[in-house]
């Protein structure tokens, strides 16, 4: 005897296919939403965030993932942890420190050629020079003229060094743009350990820089846009060719941060 089942053709089977689906980390999802209200400027900087027994109240997460949460922000510079009675979780914007972190950490990981540096400096130094002649403040001029006088008086390969990259980013800064003048802060450590070379920064060398500085801080002075970017041009391209001349490294030897 045959039954409705045994007539019943079989079921088809579906066609349908699912791709496997990555559920993001509880931690990254409570760390993400921060972020975002940090950056926005809801939380203020100095702001304290809610202790870490109300942050696991008010999210409903584990202590674990909110502890995780908060590493990952400390990480990418937006909260500062304090220790002790007073302490906690407080918000801070993100600051040039961590742009010329974030920019050693890309030179030393990814083994960036000194020619690269180079090449950078002259594709940006000169629009700074010219900026800073169309933005500059006596306050800015006060620093270049400082920064070059050091040059004149320095004595030993360090401080021509320092005062070289304090002169190079006074013009940036003197841009009064902000991206540029983070930018060259966090690329001063690479110029400062590309050009740390005894036989190249001669006499001589001291005093070509000082005086293209010069030229470069009175077309700036003057408000001549023009001729501070062709005369930066010119200082930064040559002082290049002589630095790869003597140089047999190729890459760029950034010290660990301390």
């Amino acid at each position: 005897m045959t039954t409705a089942t045994d007539n019943a053709s079989p079921k088809p089977r579906s066609t349908i296919r699912l791709t496997p689906m990555e559920v993001p980390k509880a931690s990254d999802v409570l760390a993400n939403g921060l972020r975002e209200r940090i950056l926005s400027g809801e939380f203020p900087e100095g702001t304290p965030l809610p202790p870490e027994r109300e942050l696991v109240t008010q999210t409903r997460m584990s202590r674990t993932t909110v502890r995780e949460a908060l590493r990952i922000l400390e990480v990418q510079g937006l909260v500062r942890i304090k220790a002790g009675r007073a302490g906690g979780a407080f918000v801070q914007r993100p600051g040039q420190d961590d742009m010329a972190r974030s920019v050693g950490l890309l030179i030393r990981g990814r083994q960036i050629r000194m020619t690269a540096l180079f090449e950078t400096r002259e594709a940006i130094e000169p629009f700074c020079a010219s900026l800073a002649a169309k933005h500059r403040t006596e306050a800015d001029l006060a620093v270049l003229e400082a920064a070059n006088d050091a040059i004149v008086a320095s004595t030993d390969l360090p401080s021509f060094l320092q005062a070289n990259i304090d002169w190079h980013v006074g013009v940036a800064a003197a841009s009064h743009n902000e991206l540029l003048s983070g930018f060259m802060i966090a690329i001063s450590k690479a110029i400062y350990t590309a050009t740390a070379n005894e036989g190249f920064v001669t006499d001589e060398v001291r005093a070509t820089a000082a005086r293209a500085h010069r030229t470069i801080t009175n077309a700036i002075r003057d408000q001549d846009p023009d001729a501070a970017a062709r005369r930066m041009t010119r200082h930064v391209h040559s002082h290049a060719e002589a630095a790869l001349a003597v140089e047999q490294r190729t890459d760029i030897l950034i010290p660990d941060e301390d």
